[in-house]
Order: structure tokens, then C-alpha cells, then sequence
């Protein structure tokens, strides 16, 4: 290795781990505020306390805010893993023309800005007339989390041998039947990595969900938006540790029974 290389090696790592710890410093940030005992945002904390977490028991709306967004990433989470199961399989075994243009149209939420799919589903809704909160929250949601599982899916399928299939077919399986025991067990990574992504995805949204909640149907990112504006504490901050422990979570489930690389890879 000669001088030069050695020098551009050097200077890539020094790029590379000032992006990690300018990407990871917010978060850090974050986590040290919300066992902070002081009533303001500062650094470094005069001490550590839990009183935030506690804190989170008097905030008025908040469990019900969990709890939608908790029912909307579920629902929308098991609806898009049965839509992308089929969708995947039309593009992965069809011959109609157009099935490359019908795997860019499903994956195409993901291409878009959140604000400007926002607006477009808050315009189409009411066109249709569609004036219920939860069921425009929820058909937004499988929007936003159905282009993580046909991804992921299709991906899989790639590499999947179908005749499998067809031989469960002829020993008498109906096809629904045989999708359930054979392709299903088969893409079992798959199914958990785009649904785990999907769930995180639901949970997380903002910038589409901000345009279809009323008074009485908020989710958590909505619900944390309003006490931001209305009394700024560390109470948020403690709120936004339990996100990320819950993608935390989702990501050492997923390198546990996948692993890190199947699921970057998928």
C-alpha cells in the first residue's frame, strides 16, 4: 500500500466516523436529556432522574395516543403483509406486460415526499367522501408500510423456486393453502424483516398521519407535536428514548432470529 492509499484510507475512516457520530449525536443527546433532573433542556444534566418517565403518567392523552398508533401499526402491519404476499407473487410469477411498472407503482410511496403524500391522501379522501379519521389513518398506513413488504418480499421471491408450489398443488393443496405452508415458512426472514420495518414505519409517521388526525384521533408522533407546543419539557425527550428502544428493540429481534446482514440485505 503506498503513501497515497494510505492517506485516502485514513481520511475515509475519518469521514465515515465523523457521519456516524454526527447522525448518532442527536440521539444520544436525547437519551442523556430524558434521565435528566432538570426542568429545562440543558447539558450535561446537573444529575440523573427518572422523573420524566414518571411524568409521562400525567400527560393528559398520551396512553390513547400510544394505543392508536400501536392499532393502526398492528392492523396496518398484517394488512400489507397479506396485499404484498399477493402483489409480490403477481409480479414475481406473472407474464402480463407491465408488471416491472406495477412494482415501481407499489414501491413508489417510498420515492415521495411524506408532506406532499399527505396532502394528496387528505385531498383524495375527502373527494370520496370519506370523513372517518381512524379508517383514512389506517388506509394512509398501508400505504406507507406496503412498499417495506413488497420490497422485501420480492426480493426473496427472486430466489425461490415456485415449483415447489405447483407440487403442493398436485398432492392436493388448494393455492391459498400452499402459499401458507410452504411459500410462507420458506420466506419466514423476509416476512419478519419487511414487517418489522412496516410496524416501525406506522409507528413513526409523521408527515402523512399530521394531515388526517382530528381532536379525537391522534397518533404518538401527532400527540408528542402538541406537547411540544404546549409545555416543552424533558417529558418529550423521555418519550422519544422509548421510540427508539422500541426500534432498538425491533432491530436486536430481528438480528436474533434473521440476523443483521439477511435483513440488509433484504
Amino acid at each position: 500500500m503506498t503513501r497515497t492509499d494510505r492517506i485516502f484510507q485514513t481520511l475515509s475512516w475519518v469521514i465515515g466516523i465523523a457521519a456516524v457520530v454526527f447522525l448518532m449525536l442527536p440521539i444520544v443527546i436525547t437519551v442523556i436529556v430524558a434521565f435528566s433532573a432538570s426542568p429545562v433542556y440543558s447539558l450535561p444534566p446537573p444529575s440523573l432522574s427518572l422523573r420524566w418517565f414518571a411524568n409521562l403518567q400525567t400527560k393528559a392523552g398520551l396512553v390513547d395516543a400510544v394505543l392508536l398508533s400501536l392499532n393502526l401499526a398492528v392492523v396496518s402491519t398484517v394488512v400489507s403483509l397479506v396485499l404484498g404476499t399477493a402483489a409480490a407473487i403477481a409480479v414475481a410469477r406473472g407474464r402480463f406486460v407491465g408488471r416491472r411498472a406495477v412494482a415501481t407503482f407499489v414501491v413508489s410511496p417510498l420515492m415521495m415526499p411524506g408532506l406532499v403524500l399527505g396532502v394528496a391522501m387528505l385531498q383524495f379522501f375527502r373527494d370520496i367522501g370519506l370523513r372517518d379519521a381512524y379508517v383514512s389513518l389506517l388506509l394512509a398506513h398501508v400505504v406507507i408500510t406496503l412498499p417495506f413488504v413488497m420490497r422485501t418480499l420480492l426480493a426473496a421471491m427472486g430466489s425461490f423456486d415456485f415449483s415447489i408450489i405447483d407440487a403442493a398443488r398436485t398432492l392436493g393443496m388448494s393455492y391459498p393453502k400452499a402459499i401458507a405452508k410452504v411459500l410462507i415458512p420458506n420466506l419466514a426472514p423476509a416476512y419478519l424483516t419487511g414487517g418489522l420495518f412496516a410496524f416501525l414505519a406506522s409507528m413513526d409517521n409523521y408527515p402523512v398521519s399530521i394531515f388526517l388526525t382530528d381532536a379525537r384521533n391522534k397518533t404518538l408522533p401527532i400527540k408528542m407535536l402538541q406537547f411540544l407546543e404546549e409545555q416543552p419539557d424533558p417529558s418529550l425527550a423521555a418519550m422519544s428514548t422509548g421510540l427508539i428502544l422500541l426500534a432498538v428493540t425491533v432491530l436486536a429481534v430481528g438480528a436474533r432470529t434473521v440476523g443483521l446482514n439477511r435483513m440488509i440485505q433484504g
